[in-house]
């Protein structure tokens, strides 16, 4: 690139050489000088709009430096960066956060960080086999289990969800499922709330249901199957007749 023995104080002015620069980078693509940036005691940044397609609100900066008065003007670097104005990509965010409920396919994987704050520690593991064994019966032997605020988070879900008790199908059953025979209580802190249900007829077999959730499929749901129409108490039956012989004349 070609430079100039300019003053310090001149690094402002230095526009055209900044421009020649950007051109061998960007070739036609360099628009019109909008503004100067000071980098330091001998740097200044020139700005000009790039006019690129797809890159509305970006600018070339050309950064241009020197050692001081009497020296010359060097080219720092050129690169296309984005303005205030520029349509430039959302922020970055890690897959493991970008994952939302349903995204999870056949044959995926998605192992949970060791710092997972949905989850605690159950115990400390000891070496004695018996106690072990014993932490293995009584459900301790995962190494992990959801904290309290996670707990939390997943009764909140299920409670507002399609099988919560705002639903149109709960508001509409004539019992809940609390009352239920068909309602299978999960164990652990959620069991007062939640259960599953086992009725293949309801819509929400298989799934977690609110104890105050409900359907038509109730297990003790009564309809009576009598005739809507009265019955008279006396019933005549036409297929009978009663023959009267007529005296002879």
């Amino acid at each position: 690139m070609s430079t100039t023995p300019v003053p310090e104080l001149a690094l402002a002015g230095v526009v055209e050489q900044a421009r020649a620069a950007a051109r061998e980078e960007a070739g036609d693509e360099v628009g019109a000088h909008v503004g100067v940036q000071p980098e330091d005691e001998a740097a200044v940044t020139h700005l000009f709009e790039a006019d690129k397609p797809g890159y509305r609100g970006w600018h070339w900066a050309v950064t241009v430096a020197n050692s001081g008065p009497g020296t010359t003007v060097t080219i720092s670097e050129v690169v296309l960066v984005p303005g205030p104005d520029a349509l430039v990509a959302p922020a970055w965010v890690p897959w493991q956060q970008r994952v939302q409920a349903g995204d999870l396919g056949v044959g995926d994987l998605l192992p949970t960080s060791p710092d997972d704050p949905r989850l605690v520690p159950t115990y400390v593991q000891s070496d004695d086999e018996a106690v072990e064994e014993v932490a293995r019966e009584i459900g301790l032997g995962r190494v992990r289990v959801m904290s309290r605020p996670a707990r939390l988070d997943a009764a909140s879900r299920w409670q507002g969800g399609e099988f919560g008790p705002r639903s149109d199908m709960a508001r509409s059953a004539p019992e809940h499922c609390g009352t239920c025979g068909f309602y299978l209580q999960v164990a652990g802190s959620l069991r007062a709330a939640f259960g599953v249900c086992g009725n293949e007829i309801s819509p929400a077999d298989g799934h977690v249901v609110h104890v105050q959730y409900g359907c038509g499929a109730h297990s003790e749901l009564r309809i009576d199957q009598g005739s809507p129409v009265l019955v008279a108490d006396l019933i005549y039956d036409d297929s009978l007749l009663d023959v009267e012989r007529a005296p002879a004349e």
